[in-house]
């Protein structure tokens, strides 16, 4: 893969779970009667390293005040809102990939996140060992313990 690419991070408001995430983009097709093979989420503002973004990168979740999955980004399209205002909408492929909890305080918006501090994802971390469960990998990466 490239190295020239780079990742964008993001709060997941209001969200406690990453089946919680899983559900609600969902139900958020359900909602709109869509059966996309890709999620969006529409942000505010249009990033300016896009070139860079969709080079490979993804879109980082923050749950709970720890960084826990991510989803590839493979597009961003322009969506102009009932109010007339221009917006981004990251498009995102369906898979979402846990990755080892990583504490992150809390920020606006979303920032971006270079490829060499980002956290590995889970099942790539050792595959032959058991993954923990979420709240024990919360829990020790709390305490600084990966």
């Amino acid at each position: 893969m490239n190295s020239n690419w780079v990742n964008l991070i993001k709060l997941c408001v209001g969200i406690e779970t990453v089946d919680e995430l899983k559900a609600r983009q969902i139900s958020f097709d359900e909602k709109n009667k869509t059966k996309p093979k890709n999620r969006t989420h529409v942000t505010r503002m249009w990033p300016k390293r896009g070139e860079e973004i969709l080079n490979g990168g993804s879109l980082y979740w923050v749950i709970k005040g720890f960084v826990q999955a991510r989803q590839k980004i493979i597009g961003l399209e322009e969506i102009i809102g009932k109010d007339n205002i221009r917006r981004c909408a990251i498009v995102l492929e369906s898979e979402i990939f846990l990755t080892t909890s990583v504490r992150k305080r809390p920020f606006q918006g979303w920032r971006y996140l270079n490829p060499i501090d980002t956290p590995p994802d889970l099942n790539k971390v050792n595959l032959d060992e058991a993954s923990l469960p979420n709240e024990l990998a919360i829990a020790l990466a709390d305490i600084g313990v990966r």
